[in-house]
Order: C-alpha cells, then structure tokens, then sequence
C-alpha cells in the first residue's frame, strides 16, 4: 500500500521582484535619488554660472558703512551707521507693521465674519460687499490706491483731529505718546497679584465644585479680582500718562508720529487680510452644529452669550489653522511696502544689493528671514492651537 500525502501545507516564497513590500521600499529609494540627483545638478549648474559671473557669497559687508538714508526707522539711525543696523532697521519696520496689523486685521476679521452672518439685512449686505471688492482686487492696486489718497489729505495745519488727540495729515498720524510714572512699577505687581489670585481662586472653586462641595462663589470672585482691581489701581496710582501731540506753527510737537508710508501699509494690509479671516471666521461658526445654538436658546442664553459662550470657542478649532495662513500672508504681503517708500526688510534688502554688488548674499539673508518669521509665527499659532484643541475635548 502506498501512503497517501495531503495538499502541502507550506506556500512557496514570494520572489523578491513579486513581493509588494519589497517594491514599495525600492521605489522610494528610486524616488529619493532621482530627487538627490536632480539636486546635484541644479547645484553644480549654479555654481557653474556664479563662477561664470564671478558672484560670490559672502556676509563681510554687513560691517561696512552702508551710506544709506531711510526714511523712518524704530531707533536712531544715520548714513555713517553700518549694513547691519540698516537691515535691523528694515526688519523691526516689518516686524512692527506685521505685529500691528495682525492685531487689527484679527478685530476686524471678527467683526466681519459675524457681520456676515447678521439677522441685519444691512450690515450683512455691507460685509458681504466688503469681502467681494477686498477679495478680488489685488493688494498692490490697493496699496498704491490708498497711498494715493493719504497724499491728497489736508496739511499739517489743517489735520483731521479724530477722538484722542488723534491727528490725520498727508504726512501720517500724531498719536498720544505713553510715558510711564512712578506708580508704573506698583500697579503692575498688584495687577500681577491679582491675576494670578484671581487664577488660584478660579481653580480652587474647580476643585471644590468637582469633589460636590460648596464653592461659595470663589471662581466669580477670581474673576471679578483679576477684572477690578487692575482697574482700580490704575486710577489710584495713574501709572501712565499720555503726552499729547499739539500742533505748533508748522508742524506737531510731543506724542508719536506715523509717517505716511506705515499708515498707508498697515491700512492697506489690515482692510485686504480682514477680508480672508472675515470668510474664515464665517466658516468657522458655521460649522457649529445647530444643535448647540438651539440648546443654548433653550437654557435662556441671549443671542450674544451664545456666540461669545457656545459658538465661538468651538468655532476656534476650525478658525486657528486657515487663520494661521493668513497671518503668514499678511507678514509676507508687507514686502509690498516698497510700493509706498515704507522701509521694510525687502526695500532695505534691495537697496543694500544694489550699493555692496552682492545681490545672492542679500537675497539669500531677505528670504532666510521672511522663513524665520514665518516659521515662528507658525510656532506660536500652532502651539495655541493644541491648546484650543484640548480644551475643546
């Protein structure tokens, strides 16, 4: 009798050049050195051309006189000063009008989103026409456009006095100037003190309130101390007092003067980037389910509670990323400032390249800080971010 053998229960192995695995893993390897490759190539063939127009990379002339004037800078500044103080300069004019204008363009971003969303027939009407011309016409348009109109203002004589000591002439704005007093350095410890008691009493009625025992009102009072008292002993102390501008034969004396220029560009990026967070705003709430709009009408909350208390903190999930865009885009869009003589980091850039012949160098240096800026702005927003998403857990 033969025996009789069962069907083997072992497969045969897959060969290498069948194996799926094994082919993903060759093809990315595939793929990666054909990028470093193209990467090599494009190397050599730079340096090939820079050799050819004898360019070369160097940072020495930052210790160079720069011989250059600007035309408003953060600190003093004079021709005799070095390269290095002038791209200083031009980078706190762009920090400065980046750092404000985000400030603003949040504000009003805010205001028009919920604008957009208004039971008011009118004030949606206005926003949604707003966002439309904002968003369809291009920035630089704009921006010569409104430095246009700052030329045809009244003189410095005849300024437009706005509330606060404000003054609007065709050379800018006069701002009161802060200046501190001696109850500065008091009031700003108790105002510490007094958030972070505010803060301690806060968490304290939390824990109080999820062990079930009385809270006797600690977390209402946290706030209410953290709100009041700041303000109470800033009138008390008078910690800081405004010097005003006041208008003199021919021109202003005391407060802060804005040149035409920086208002020009911060007007120009604040009205073009509201437009973009008013659309991501409007986004955002709509998102909410209306369910929690509805429960929220249920338990007695008015229509303002329920946007500042239900809507917008779950709305901010999906705010914060595309609103971390357009904060990028308004810090970018300030290189525009050439095209109303604002001194910022590209303008500076430019005229450094054309007096030092190092056109890479500079170019190089301009675009290695719009990365830092921007990758530190994405820093801040996308740790916040992680903050909002775990609250909203």
């Amino acid at each position: 009798m033969t025996a009789s053998h069962g069907p083997q229960s072992r497969h045969a192995a897959v060969p290498p050049w069948r194996d799926v695995r094994v082919l993903r893993v060759l093809g990315q390897v595939a793929i990666v050195g054909a990028l470093i490759l193209f990467g090599l190539i494009l190397a050599v063939t730079f340096l090939g051309n820079i050799a050819q127009t004898r360019l070369t990379f160097s940072l020495d002339f930052l210790g160079q006189t720069s011989g250059m004037e600007l035309a408003q800078t953060p600190f003093p500044y004079t021709s005799t000063d070095t390269f290095a103080q002038a791209f200083l300069a031009g980078l706190v004019n762009t920090l400065l009008v980046s750092a404000v204008g985000i400030v603003l363009t949040t504000a009003l971003g805010v205001v028009v989103g919920i604008a957009r969303l208004s039971d008011n027939w009118l004030a949606r009407r206005i926003s949604a026409g707003y966002v439309e011309v904002m968003r369809n016409t291009p920035l630089l348009v704009q921006l010569v456009l409104i430095a246009a109109v700052m030329r045809q203002l009244p003189g410095v004589t005849a300024s437009i006095e706005l509330p606060g000591s404000i003054y609007l002439n065709s050379r800018g704005l006069h701002l009161p100037r802060p200046e501190a007093e001696p109850g500065f350095v008091p009031w700003l410890v108790i105002t510490l003190l007094a958030i972070v008691g505010g803060i301690a009493l806060n968490w304290y009625s939390a824990r109080r309130d999820a062990a079930g025992l009385p809270t006797f009102s600690l977390g209402r009072f946290g706030v209410v101390l953290a709100l009041a008292t700041p303000v109470i002993a800033w009138i008390l102390l008078s910690p800081v007092i405004f010097d005003a501008p006041v208008l003199g034969r021919f021109n202003f004396s005391g407060g802060i003067a804005v040149s035409s220029a920086f208002t020009a560009l911060l007007i120009g990026l604040v009205i073009y980037t509201a437009a973009f967070v008013g659309e991501v705003v409007r986004g955002g709430i709509q998102a909410v389910r209306r369910g929690q709009v509805e429960a929220a009408y249920a338990i007695g909350l008015t229509p303002g509670q329920t946007l500042r208390l239900v809507v917008l903190p779950q709305a901010l999930r999906i705010i914060v990323p595309p609103l971390t865009s357009q904060y990028l885009n308004l810090a970018k869009n300030s290189s525009l400032a050439i095209a109303v003589g604002y001194a910022d980091l590209f303008a500076v850039g430019r005229a450094m390249a054309n007096q030092t012949s190092q056109p890479l160098s500079v170019i190089v240096l301009v675009m290695a800080t719009y990365l830092s800026i921007s990758l530190l702005v994405s820093l801040v927003m996308n740790i916040y971010n992680r903050r909002v998403q775990v609250l909203e857990r």
